[in-house]
This record gives C-alpha cells, structure tokens and sequence, in this order.
C-alpha cells in the first residue's frame, strides 16, 4: 500500500527551478534512497514532503489522500518528520526542551514543565539512539555528532504520538557521523520500517545500498531514473547521477616527484589539553598529509591550533622553518594559511551575501579590492573562473549564498582560498561534506591540482576511501594521539581493515 506520494510537483525559487514536474510514491514499511547531485533538488523534495516549502503545482498525498502541509507541525500531525541536513536545534535550549518543543505538551502543567516527566520523556528517545548525555544538557554544548543524534531522537518521538503509519525523512544524516554512529543509525532505520516509511538522502552510493529498498535518482530537479537495489550497482548509479564514469583509486600514479624536500608545516610534541596529546608531524609543499580518526580523535583539532584557533597550547609549531608565533585566523591568513572548516554555515561562509562577496573575501586584498586598485570586471572573471572551475550550481555570481544547495555553498567556502595569491598551506576539515559523487570527484583533481603545484595540503577526510584516494601520507588518531602513520599511500597503499584497526 503506498504510504506517501508527489504527483506532478513543481517548486521554483526566483531564477532556479528546483523541482520540475516531480512524481514519487513510498510504499509501507519501504526504504527509499534518494541520490542526485547537488542542487538536483532533493533537499527540496524533503522539505515539501516535511511541510516546510509549499510547492508551485501538483498533488501530495499520504494515505492516498490529497493534502495541503501547510507547516513542519501540519506534517508531524499526519506522522511525517524530518532530520534536517542542516541542524534545526535551538542552541540555547536543553536537549530535552528541544525534543518536544514541536509537540503536544506532555510534560508541562498550566503551561510550566514538569522537569522529572520531561527528563523521563527525553531519556527514552535518546535510548532510541543509544546517546547517553543529561537530557538537560545545552545544545550548544554538545558535538556535531551528538546533535545530529538528537535531531534523529527528536523525529523518532513521533513513535508515541501518532497511531498511525508514519513517514521519516533523512537527509544526509551520516555527514557527520563516524561508523559506529551510521551503524547505529541503519539499525533504527530498520527497527522503524514495522510501522515506518522512510526516505533516506546520501551523497555515499554504498550507503543507500546498504539501508534501501529502491533507489530514486535526481538531476536538475527531475526524475532520471528508479532502480530496485538489487538490481542496480554503484557504477550505473554513478553514472546515472553524473553522466560519466568514475575514476577507479587503482589507476592513481604516486605523486612523490612534486613532493618538496623541506617541510612546509613542523608541529613537535604540540598539545591542547583535553583535546591532542604530544602530536609531531611534517607537511611538505606538493604533499597531501590525510589526518583520519573517529569522531573526537583530535584530528580537527590539528588544524584549529595551526590556524590559531586553540586557546592554550603547548609544543612547537614551524612554517618553512620559522616559528610559528599566531594567535588568531587573521595572522594566519596573512601567513599564507588556509582553513575550510567542517561547519560552513557557522565558520566558513557569510549568509544574507553573494557569492562573488563569499569568494573575494578573505583574499580580495591580494587583487586590490578595498584599494581602487582592481578592475571590476578583472575580479568578476577570476570569480567566474572558480565557479566554472568548481561546476559551481549558481544562476550568477551576484546570487545570495544562502539560496545554493549546501554542496554548492561548500564549493564557494573553498574557493575563496583558491582566489588567494600567497596560499602556501591549505587545510581543509572533511572538504567533500555535502558533496555528491560527481562534485567529489571534480574536488579531488582540483586537490591534486593544487598540490601538483607546490602547495601543502593538510586534510581530514569524511571516509576512508577519500584520505586513500587522495593522500601520500596519512596520520590515523586514536584519542588525541598518533595511532599509526603510513608514508608512500598511493604506491602501496594500506588496507582499510588496517587503517580502522588504527582508529579504533
């Protein structure tokens, strides 16, 4: 019986056509992968079906009956919730608070909450998801990975109030999840399907194949294709998203001839405490260095310290030989060093701006911007260079930032570094989150590109197959420490058994 249905949706936001005549049925009790580029329209596709963008034309129906989901509460109603991509907590807020501040009060008397029933209600949805934390902790507290657990706890709350058949949506909620968390995840995916339909987004083809039932393929706001899992593999998926074939790691050719001799980046016996402990490592210009470990392993912190992000640190830092004596990003900046953050919505972007104002930020200086020095149509070029260069999905650079697809956002964060003349040594903090294959792969000969160059590259990967894919060397971190590390990767590179064995 079909739970859940679009029929004939369409969806424009001024320029950009999102969807274009969208049709989709969800079965009962079905897994629904949903796999397509950035800016195919998929994250618009779940915000209909969630009651957050009404569509331009067309039908949804659940149950078989058409409705109007008006709002996210209209929708809970009916049984369908969201697990945002894009977290929807409020910071200031418990976590407890956060799980049924949506929902009918349960636990509050003449409008006060009765904090023992509310600790009791919200302790068993973060069972559900195997997150022991207070539930009265703060949001902002909490670690990406832990709210993106609380915002899966926070939809499974509708268990207990709906009777009926319910409909939850996943859009990419692995992005930052390590593999025991995606594990955890899959098993309540399938503990839910008794009375559960589910459409689940990913950007990792080996994931919706894993977790799906079929497998609905985007492009450019339409429908390409619909496939039984079993009856489709991560190569025709590919290339029904992307038009082209995938680039087997096995035909990489080492890099070592455009590796430096002379370190870039020296970090000797360097800690944070609480965070790394005792970290030595080398960065030659031409070198792509992998840092890879489970969520809290310290790897992120590396790059933080290095771009003076780190309060209280001990050890010793050298660029090109020198000390490294910054305190702030902007001294850093200055130096040559570049940051892509994990989290481009709060570090690495500017929102309610253009995307030309994202790129010419950091290193418009450089080109004389501020100074009366740059042709305006000089910059407009270099600007339209990396959006070619980067297949950027944007109607213009003058477009807000905000109305891209966070792929597409992320695409312009990194950019912004590339636009630099002095960039000697660029980190990047799981570059490829939110990106799909097609974009992955153009990112990656981009990486290998700059490095080809001379430029040293720092990178903390979102899988294991992109730190060997990309790397020369890499660092596996176990609790803040150097776990193992593996020199001449793309010669002889380890096995992945290996490298989780290192992690874990």
């Amino acid at each position: 019986m079909t739970a859940f249905s679009l029929e004939g949706i369409s969806k424009r936001f001024g320029e950009v056509t999102a969807l274009d005549n969208v049709s989709l049925s969800l079965n009962e009790g079905e897994v629904l992968g949903l796999i397509g580029q950035n800016g195919s329209g998929k994250s618009t596709i779940m915000k209909v079906m969630a009651g957050l963008h009404r569509p331009d034309s067309g039908v949804v129906k659940v149950g078989g009956r058409a409705v109007q989901l008006r709002s996210p509460a209209e929708a809970a109603l009916a049984g369908i919730g969201l697990v945002h991509q894009e977290q929807s907590l409020i910071q200031a807020l418990s976590v407890a608070e956060n799980l049924f501040l949506d929902k009918p009060a349960g636990s509050t008397w003449a409008g006060v909450y009765r904090w023992n029933s509310l600790r009791d209600r919200a302790k068993a949805q973060l069972d559900k998801v195997e997150l022991d934390i207070d539930p009265f902790t703060p949001v902002s507290a909490l670690s990406f990975g832990q709210r993106q657990m609380v915002e899966l706890a926070k939809v499974l709350s509708l268990e207990e109030l709906v009777h009926g058949h319910l409909v939850i949506l996943f859009d990419e909620p692995t992005a930052v999840l390590n593999p025991p968390e995606i594990q955890a995840l899959f098993g309540q995916i399938r503990r839910i399907k008794h009375r559960s339909s589910v459409v689940f987004v990913s950007h990792r083809m080996d994931e919706i194949l894993d977790i799906s039932d079929r497998v609905y393929v985007m492009s450019d706001g339409r429908n390409v294709a619909t496939r039984d899992r079993d009856a489709v593999n991560p190569d025709e998926l590919y290339e029904l998203m992307v038009g082209r074939q995938r680039v087997n790691r096995k035909d990489r050719k080492p890099r070592e001839a455009h590796i430096g001799a002379e370190p870039a980046l020296t970090l000797n016996h360097v800690t944070v405490p609480g965070e790394i402990e005792d970290i030595s490592l080398k960065l030659a210009p031409g070198e792509i260095l992998g840092l890879i470990g489970v969520q809290g392993s310290g790897a992120e912190t590396i790059l933080r310290t290095v771009f003076g992000m780190a309060d209280d640190w001990q050890g010793k830092i050298e660029y090109f030989g020198a000390p490294l004596d910054i305190d702030t990003p902007a001294q850093a900046v200055a130096k040559g060093i570049g940051y892509l953050p994990a989290e481009r919505k709060t570090e690495g972007m500017i929102r309610n701006t253009s995307v030309s104002e994202n790129v010419a930020i950091t290193y418009g200086w450089q080109h004389g911007r501020g100074a009366g020095l740059i042709s305006r149509a000089k910059e407009r070029g270099m600007i339209e260079g990396w959006v070619r260069k980067l297949a950027i999905k944007t109607p213009s650079i003058a477009h807000r930032i905000d109305n891209l697809s966070g792929g597409n956002q992320q695409k312009v964060v990194l950019s912004k570094w590339l636009f630099g003349k002095t960039l000697k040594v660029l980190m990047l903090d799981h570059p490829t989150r939110g990106l799909d294959p097609g974009a992955r792969s153009d990112l990656f000969a981009v990486i290998r590109e700059l490095a080809d160059q001379g430029l040293a590259i720092l990178l903390v990967g979102d899988t294991l197959d992109e730190v060997l894919t990309l790397s020369d060397s890499i660092i596996v971190m176990k609790d803040g420490r150097v776990s193992a590390r593996i020199e001449g990767v793309q010669a002889a590179p380890p096995s992945e058994e290996d490298l989780v064995k290192a992690m874990v």
